[in-house]
């Protein structure tokens, strides 16, 4: 695997190995070892897979301490727009984002460590994101921004009247209006 590091310290892009023949290919999603060699040491214990259509935007979601959680994702089916924000108020980088595009054709993964929300666009007819996380979901710990806070200004790369949103991504407070992130 190559890893890609990106603008914000500790977010990285893998660039799997993949080996094609007139068969389909191969390619290791996920191995501990070299990923403790070359990203960071990680013990996942839980893999979630959503299914979205065209225009579903799901985030900006994050898992406050001691319940944060880092994740490593990847596109199955489909193509998304991966958007990370940083939410450590101590950091250089608070309040910036990165968005990469995943997709099941250049079977990119993104690594989100704790201290970041995170959230994608979904830019084909339907898409399938699969992600492993470090720890448990815990409700109580849940926490989000707001999707289109202007001070982030994110290009979800879908028309506004094409987005399609839960109810509870609706309606949380924008960066500047959370008071319980961690420094």
């Amino acid at each position: 695997m190559r890893v890609i590091k990106t603008d914000i310290e500790g977010v990285v892009i893998i660039e799997p190995r993949i080996f094609a023949d007139n068969r389909g290919y191969f390619f290791e999603a996920f191995t501990e070892r070299d990923f403790a060699e070359q990203v960071c040491p990680i013990h996942f214990v839980q893999q979630n897979e959503a299914k979205s259509s065209y225009g579903v935007v799901r985030g900006l979601h994050f898992q406050l301490p001691p319940h944060a959680q880092s994740k490593l994702v990847r596109v199955t089916k489909g193509r998304v727009l991966d958007v990370v924000v940083d939410i450590r108020r101590s950091s250089p980088t608070f309040g910036k984002h990165i968005a990469v595009e995943l997709s099941d054709e250049n079977h990119l993964q993104l690594f989100i460590p704790h201290g970041f929300a995170h959230g994608y666009s979904v830019l084909s007819d339907e898409a399938v994101m699969e992600y492993k996380c470090d720890n448990y979901y815990a409700p109580d710990s849940e926490g989000g921004i707001l999707w289109n806070d202007a001070e982030l200004a994110i290009d979800w790369q879908v028309a506004t009247d094409k987005v399609i949103l839960s109810e509870k991504d609706k309606h949380y407070p924008t960066l500047a209006e959370c008071n319980n992130l961690s420094e």
